[in-house]
């Protein structure tokens, strides 16, 4: 519950930040009189927003998960290995390859785009897992890429954060109407407004969170069948056995909300949940062969 309140709760405070710009800058005002003008203004931060934050994700998750290059002739070299034969076979730009310093069993990748990513593992995944199940470990990482799953979920995230910004202002300008209707009305005014319009974006934040959520169990999907077509099928299965096997609640980091969409794995089966169960995934790899 602790990841999913995060990963909620962080994108709900980049809405709010952008409400606030909007409030301060006078364009909610400019566009209530105009529905279309205010989808537009909406879709338009909400974009930004979201692409802003794809944008840094990368030094994000430098400076906030401690990563440390892997040297090609270090300990772990093998790791850079695997990524570059993956990328060459995925036709992608070779991404920088870390580690950082996790009990976790995990990696995630991340970038703005195909050709500017980094993939990262963690300490025990490198202590814990054997080469073919840290292949394809890699292999799903690299698909993620390949398949320009950060591009898409950064889509998906601002077209609903544009929704629930312009869900919220519409609530907000029809509670406006209606009180202003009544004998000397005056409205809401500006401050109670701006507030109104903050508290509607985290509930409806909250409510479309789950259909982010599902998406991205979709793109799991592609990125475990992708990884089957990198490092094989057998190795993409072992993989994901061995996490199902020997993952707990102590194994997984939460310390980073964003980059949980493009880990190898989640935690816990709900509406909320990121990534679909190990098993059903297991499976559907199965079915595959």
């Amino acid at each position: 519950m602790k990841r999913i309140l995060l990963f909620i709760g962080t994108n709900i405070l980049v809405m709010l930040v952008v409400g606030v710009i909007l409030s301060v800058l006078g364009l909610d005002q400019a566009s209530n009189q105009s529905i279309s003008g205010l989808l537009f203004i909406c879709l338009l931060w909400g974009m930004i927003g979201s692409f802003i934050s794809l944008s840094i994700s990368r030094w994000v998750a430098k400076r906030s998960m401690g990563l440390e290059e892997i040297q090609p002739n270090g300990p772990h070299g093998y790791i850079v290995d695997m990524v570059a034969k993956f990328a060459h076979t995925a036709k992608i730009e070779m991404p920088e390859v870390y580690w950082y310093d996790s009990d976790e069993l995990n990696a995630f990748a991340t970038g703005p785009s195909k050709n500017k990513s980094l993939v990262a593992v963690s300490r025990g995944l490198l202590d814990d897992f054997d080469r073919n199940e840290v292949e394809g470990v890699i292999g799903h990482e690299v698909a993620h890429i390949a398949n320009g799953d950060m591009v898409t979920m950064a889509l998906v995230q601002g077209v609903v954060n544009a929704f629930v910004m312009f869900l919220a202002r519409i609530v907000a300008i029809g509670i406006d109407q209606v009180l202003r209707s009544d004998d000397d009305g005056e409205g809401l005014g500006a401050i109670a407004y701006m507030f109104l319009v903050m508290i509607l974006q985290v509930v409806f934040g909250i409510l479309t969170a789950p259909l982010v959520a599902w998406f991205s169990r979709q793109r799991e999907y592609k990125a475990d069948e992708g990884g089957a077509h990198l490092a094989g099928t057998a190795k993409m299965i072992a993989a994901l056995k061995a996490l199902d096997e020997r993952m707990s609640v102590t194994r997984l980091d939460t310390s980073e909300p964003s980059l949980n969409t493009m880990k190898i794995s989640g935690k816990g089966v709900s509406i909320f949940s990121t990534h679909p169960p190990l098993s059903d995934r297991i499976k559907a790899l199965e079915s595959l062969r």
